[in-house]
């Protein structure tokens, strides 16, 4: 069986196995069927492979037409309404096939690319003021200001992330060692290996939304979830109400274990592993020595879940939406991926100085190498450029209840089917979401 593409969005079927390259479509049947004539076809036969099928001279061949659903992403209307629904400012339209990586990349100016050791270190101090503030806010408030003073705290250690993160990326300092050095220093408060993160963290880069092989959030495969019933109730939990501190499991299973690097790997991981250990060993005994079990709880454990509630959304928000696919990797495109499959998020101000713009996302999976400090220079461009394919939104409860509550098991067709159609009897905790969860916008 072969086709071929024409026009009116069919899909032309026929039956015999010889290339042709253009055809004369004749009239068409009241039966709906293509009638294709030898007489009709041209003589000179390109190298070329055909899509359309013919026999030998003078038979007729049919070809059945059968209606391919447009993207809905295709109707400016109703990328509106999905807008609307889901909770964006904005949804892209589809990019074209043809479009490249490269096409994007070229299209920047040079100079976001540009690293500046001056503005890499106003960030670090950026960071670190803002956490020895927050440190002194959860010293001196009252217990009813605390969860404020953690929120504060929790989202400036995740700067240091993002400092990290760069130097992962080479887009921190022109001196690479101080960048290993760094990267490995601003993961320490938050026990993160530095090494394992990067190896994994590039892996996300090179297969964004890439089924089974992107290291970020994948959606919930159906036939895994209906082997494992007795895990049902935990995986529901983990991608609806208690997702957005999952990136705790993440952090746990994916950067301890020797067994997940290459060989070439190793020495760098059992650094990191190593500088971790330490921390844990000498960092805590001191803080508990000096303030207690509940001080530890207090000045150490509380931001760090706060920092988990950052890693966790900003990931899921990033890439998880119900019209973003994951795609096998045959099918799977880089550009439409990095650009179409990458959301801008608009947080509030304070939360984008103390992170430094990672939310800034779509030039930054165009080319990690552009500094956090050039995201915004990055993204400008390519609005001007791109726009049209963007998507953005402002961080708000509809797009949270709208992937907590919808993107939950992988559907060809549909992208995600939500727990509550696949298993209503067990998703109760989803169910719950949707009736508590505000659905402003």
């Amino acid at each position: 069986m072969a086709c071929s593409v024409a026009d009116s969005g069919f899909l032309f079927l026929a039956s015999k196995k010889r290339p042709v390259h253009s055809t004369r479509i004749g009239q068409i049947a009241s039966t709906g069927t293509y009638c294709l004539k030898w007489e009709s076809l041209p003589q000179i036969r390109s190298k070329q492979k055909g899509c359309l099928i013919y026999s030998r001279k003078k038979n007729v061949i049919q070809a059945v037409a059968v209606p391919i659903a447009p993207s809905p992403l295709d109707s400016a209307e109703e990328r509106k309404r999905l807008s609307e629904q889901y909770g964006f400012r904005k949804i892209g339209e589809p990019l074209p096939d043809n479009v490249t990586m490269r096409d994007i990349t070229e299209s920047l100016p040079k100079k976001v690319f540009e690293i500046d050791d001056g503005k890499a270190l106003k960030s670090v101090l950026i960071s670190v003021t803002s956490y020895t503030l927050g440190l002194f806010m959860i010293a001196k408030a009252p217990w009813y200001l605390l969860p404020l003073a953690w929120a504060w705290t929790g989202t400036a250690v995740t700067g240091f992330f993002v400092i990290g993160h760069d130097c992962a990326h080479k887009s921190f300092s022109k001196n690479k060692l101080l960048e290993d050095i760094v990267g490995t220093l601003a993961f320490l408060p938050l026990i993160y290996p530095y090494e394992p993160w990067r190896f994994k963290h590039d892996r996300h880069h090179a297969k964004t939304n890439m089924l089974h092989e992107d290291t970020a959030w994948q959606p919930v495969w159906k036939e895994e979830f209906d082997s494992v019933p007795a895990l049902r109730k935990a995986i529901i939990l983990g991608y609806g109400p208690i997702r957005p501190w999952m990136s705790v499991a993440h952090w746990w299973l994916c950067h301890f274990d020797l067994s997940k690097f290459r060989p070439n790997e190793i020495d760098r991981v059992k650094i990191s592993l190593g500088c971790v250990f330490a921390f844990m060993a000498i960092g805590w005994p001191l803080i508990i020595w000096k303030t207690g079990i509940i001080g530890w709880i207090k000045f150490w454990l509380m931001p760090w879940l706060g920092y988990h509630f950052w890693m966790s959304t900003f990931t899921m928000v990033h890439h998880t939406a119900p019209h973003i696919p994951f795609k096998t990797s045959d099918e799977w495109n880089a550009a439409q991926a990095q650009l179409n499959g990458t959301v801008h998020c608009d947080y509030p101000s304070w939360i984008e100085v103390l992170c430094h713009d990672i939310n800034v996302h779509i030039p930054h999976h165009i080319s990690p190498r552009i500094p956090s400090y050039n995201l915004r220079a990055a993204h400008q461009s390519l609005q001007e450029n791109w726009g049209k394919y963007l998507n953005e939104a402002s961080w708000n409860w509809r797009l949270m209840k709208t992937i907590l509550t919808v993107c939950h098991v992988y559907d060809k067709e549909r992208n995600y089917v939500a727990f509550d159609e696949v298993v209503p009897e067990e998703a109760q905790p989803i169910t719950f979401l949707k009736k508590v969860m505000p659905d402003y916008a």
